[in-house]
């Protein structure tokens, strides 16, 4: 997938666990690990800024664009 999801890099360098974000954000753990995984094919934004709020950082600390490997893909 293009989108590529950065939670576990933001997870480790605030040093806080997905039980602990799924808190503060008010989303299950398995939903965020959805999310976290890149499984996900949408994010609300409301729930995009919680997280953000959460992890003190900005949506493109989150969520980046990967271009696919194969050009002829669609």
């Amino acid at each position: 997938m293009p989108i590529a999801v950065d939670i576990d890099v933001m997870l480790a360098k605030r040093k806080m666990s997905v039980g602990e974000l799924a808190e503060r954000v008010g989303i299950t753990p398995a939903n965020l690990a959805v999310l976290k995984n890149g499984r996900a094919k949408a994010v609300r934004f409301t729930t995009l800024e919680a997280l953000c709020q959460a992890l003190d950082c900005t949506p493109g600390d989150l969520l980046r664009w990967e271009p696919d490997e194969d050009p002829d893909a669609s």
